[in-house]
């Protein structure tokens, strides 16, 4: 398999994991008592939430075609039963989709196991995705040979399969960017806490209760004290009187004081950037360029696609691709995602139409409208303009 080393690499790196870094957890030392062991946790910080779930949604949404052949032979196929649910499961390719990306981009790694498998080319034509977290790799010492684990069960090689992205030189795993920045959502998910605490308590006790005249050394008394005070005052509106002595001063501290606002604000941004350019600013977290206008809002969502959706569009259609036999391939129709603009869409069509790269029928059927007969014929090029037969003038 494509992933597994030759010999003589295997006894050269004897590294399975990547290199971790020092603004990780593993790398690092982090001071909250945030646990990132389960990489899910990540998924508390809203922005890693919204990145990988666009992502992975426009994977599971968009329409997706086969084609074979190429240049001017190539052309739409139907695309296999055995793809279209390719986990078996019966909850479709979309879904399929969904668990990859997601865990592509979480991870950066798919692992799956493979229960059956083409009986002439051997490619697999079902595949169940696994968990990350109840996958795991061991390398022999001695002869470098790779053993896979999955819920501590061992799984021969052949019915292993293993998708990586950010891969390492005489690794085996790609690298996890979560794993790699968990310094930073840990401090993004922090905050989040605090301001939760803040909005709840005041991240400080509320108040003093106190009494001149009594003395309070004596614990069981000011806990009888404090017991009554609240019991006095939760859940109710009405005002409270003490009896002599008695005085309650509230302690309260500027919501700008303790900067949890921006501090959640930088590590949003912080998070989005982690899988790309474009995610910040389609989800309008400050990057220190809010000059924002229309025209460059609608620049903004196609650089979403171009430098944050596409590559791993790419990478899905290689995956996809590979199990099918050459010279066929997967391809996403991204045109899909035009929907939303009618004005933007139309006019599309219409050069299409006009320079007779599309049928009127085609345009129907993206717009899902049925065919008419005269719609398979590209449109017939436009007339030449009559002659300019008037006094002086000559036809060119």
């Amino acid at each position: 398999m494509s992933y597994v080393l030759g010999r003589r690499e295997q006894r050269q790196f004897q590294f399975i994991n990547p290199p971790i870094p020092p603004n990780s957890q593993a790398g690092g030392t982090y001071g909250g008592s945030l646990d990132l062991s389960r990489t899910e946790a990540s998924l508390q910080k809203i922005a890693v939430w919204s990145c990988v779930n666009l992502v992975a949604t426009i994977a599971e949404i968009l329409p997706v075609d086969v084609y074979t052949g190429q240049d001017a032979d190539r052309k739409p196929v139907p695309m296999p039963a055995w793809m279209a649910d390719l986990d078996g499961t019966g909850h479709g390719l979309g879904d399929w989709l969904y668990q990859y990306v997601f865990s592509a981009m979480l991870r950066g790694n798919d692992f799956g196991t493979v229960l059956d498998r083409d009986p002439i080319r051997g490619t697999p034509t079902q595949i169940v995705l696994q968990h990350p977290d109840e996958v795991r790799l061991r390398r022999d010492p001695v002869d470098g040979t790779l053993t896979w684990y999955v819920n501590n069960q061992e799984v021969k090689a052949d019915r292993m399969w293993h998708r990586r992205v950010h891969p390492m030189p005489g690794r085996t795993l790609g690298l996890s960017p979560i794993e790699l920045h968990a310094l930073t959502i840990g401090l993004g998910i922090s905050s989040l806490q605090f301001g939760s605490q803040w909005f709840r308590d005041g991240a400080h006790p509320s108040g003093i209760l106190s009494n001149d005249e009594l003395d309070l050394k004596n614990k069981a008394q000011a806990d009888t004290a404090k017991a009554r005070f609240l019991a006095a005052v939760r859940g109710t509106r009405e005002p409270v009187v003490l009896g002599k002595g008695w005085k309650f001063d509230a302690i309260q501290v500027a919501p700008n004081e303790s900067q949890f606002l921006e501090t959640n604000n930088y590590t949003s941004a912080e998070c989005c950037n982690i899988f790309g350019p474009g995610f910040a600013q389609v989800f309008g977290y400050s990057t220190g360029n809010n000059s924002l206008t229309y025209q460059n809002i609608e620049q903004r969502s196609l650089d979403l696609l171009t430098y944050a959706a596409d590559p791993w569009l790419v990478r899905v259609e290689r995956v996809l691709s590979a199990l099918l036999p050459k010279p066929r391939e997967v391809k996403f129709n991204r045109g899909a995602l035009l929907k939303t603009d009618l004005l933007t869409r139309f006019r599309a069509h219409e050069i299409a139409l006009r320079n007779r790269f599309e049928t009127v029928n085609e345009v129907r059927a993206l717009e899902e409208l049925g065919p008419v007969p005269w719609g398979e014929e590209p449109n017939p090029p436009s007339a030449a303009p009559a002659p300019d037969m008037s006094e002086g003038g000559h036809q060119s």
